[in-house]
């Protein structure tokens, strides 16, 4: 059973260790900035509600979500959901993250390609990571190969979507910037820094996952080409 084959981990592990240093920098950046009060006193909620209006988005609704740092933008129900800390404390924090969902509306309204792409890999990335593993098991199983490569090809859908995902997030946080700085809701370099530090920790969660994705698909790779040479 190659769930236990050491190779794996010879792969995983360097992706483990990135996934768990990104998760601990992005709680430490987070955890600061959300004790920093905006100088402008307004919550994530506020500001969501005042770009809404100024970007003209007046078919995005704002709504809350459980949970921490969960916050995110439905583009089918055309909703803002912000999680209730980020919606009601008045911090530089919340103020990044509410203007970074809000510029994933921005693109949805402008039709922002890769944002388009991203949507459309969904399936693809639902029915690979349920039967792409399954493909590959009963491939090497039964000695199978073409079966085997089958399930790479399908698995490889998770890294594809991977990587069409930085330019969707890096361009919501450079929109987000923007949108803090012109409309004057952040106010100096201290909150400048904070709302970078924010966005620049929460942009590597993507970086680092999709390092991981790659890490996986290649020791699938490794594994049925090294049966396929036996």
């Amino acid at each position: 059973m190659f769930f236990f084959d050491i190779n794996y981990l010879i792969f995983m592990i360097p992706a483990f260790i990135l996934m768990a240093m990104t998760s601990w920098y992005v709680k430490s950046a987070y955890n600061k900035w959300s004790q920093v009060r905006a100088r402008s006193g307004l919550t994530g909620a506020e500001a969501a509600r005042r770009l809404i209006s100024s970007g003209g988005l007046y078919g995005v609704r704002l709504e809350g979500v459980d949970g921490e740092m969960t916050d995110h933008y439905d583009p089918q129900a055309k909703a803002l959901r912000l999680s209730y800390d980020v919606a009601n404390r008045p911090s530089v924090a919340s103020l990044a993250i509410a203007a970074h969902e809000l510029g994933h509306a921005l693109q949805d309204a402008e039709g922002y390609f890769p944002l388009r792409l991203r949507g459309a890999l969904v399936p693809a990335v639902n029915i690979g990571s349920n039967l792409g593993w399954i493909f590959i098991m009963i491939g090497l199983f039964l000695g199978w190969t073409q079966l085997a490569w089958l399930g790479v090809l399908v698995f490889s859908a998770g890294a594809v979507f991977a990587l069409a995902t930085l330019p969707v997030e890096f361009d919501a946080s450079a929109r987000a910037k923007r949108l803090l700085a012109d409309s004057g809701i952040i106010v100096g370099e201290e909150e400048q820094r904070g709302v970078n530090a924010v966005l620049n920790a929460a942009a590597l969660t993507y970086v680092a996952a999709l390092v991981t994705a790659v890490m996986q698909l290649l020791y699938f790779v490794s594994l049925v080409g090294g049966r396929s040479r036996d």
